[in-house]
């Protein structure tokens, strides 16, 4: 027979499992973000004026003239969602108990970016101005947005159980809540490092 204080202890594992677990994909989402911007301007040699990855703002990387603003501008949802897959890929194929994790975290980039780029269309906001701008047709934001929230939400399917949900809950590792509140620690004084906001 389960105590209610075991019970109570398993609730406050599983709420900190899930706040930080979105927390941290939040800002882990945007480094990753940002960091297809800043890889992309290295590359092509521009220079990088701001990158703003500040906890309390929606981060963002300023980059000076350069040839080629569709690269650097594409570079941002590209790679937000192509490092996190990759990263899924070489856990889960290890089979590391954390793997369903660095799934959910690959699904919260694909939607974040998809919506952003799908939606943001319809406004010209933030990267989907630039790209517009500088001669991506419409349909292409349209095409990665939906192509990106949908294999999001193919990620998530199925992944309640891990957070505690449904029939098929598996107990959850207070050692990975621990980890999870961890690395949102991390990312916080990383985005606080870079001082732009």
């Amino acid at each position: 027979m389960k105590t209610p204080g075991a019970t109570t202890n398993q609730r406050a594992v599983q709420a900190t499992l899930i706040t930080f677990t979105l927390l941290a994909s939040w800002l882990g989402m945007q480094q990753v973000h940002e960091l297809g911007h800043i890889s992309a301007a290295m590359a092509i040699g521009a220079k990088i004026d701001l990158v703003a990855l500040h906890p309390l703002t929606i981060s963002h990387t300023d980059v000076g003239p350069n040839k080629h603003p569709l690269v650097v501008v594409w570079a941002g949802p590209l790679v937000g969602v192509l490092v996190p897959l990759a990263f899924w890929l070489a856990v889960s194929a290890a089979r590391l108990t954390a793997a369903f994790l660095f799934r959910f975290f690959a699904g919260f980039c694909l939607v974040a970016n998809g919506v952003y780029i799908g939606l943001g269309s319809f406004f010209a906001i933030g990267d989907c101005g630039e790209m517009l701008r500088n001669g991506s047709p419409i349909w292409s934001l349209w095409l990665f947005g939906v192509a990106a929230t949908l294999a999001g939400f193919l990620l998530w399917n199925n992944q309640g159980g891990h957070f505690g949900f449904g029939t098929t809950r598996h107990p959850i590792n207070h050692r990975l809540a621990v980890g999870v509140f961890l690395v949102f620690l991390a990312l916080v004084a990383l985005g606080l490092s870079t001082g732009g906001r």
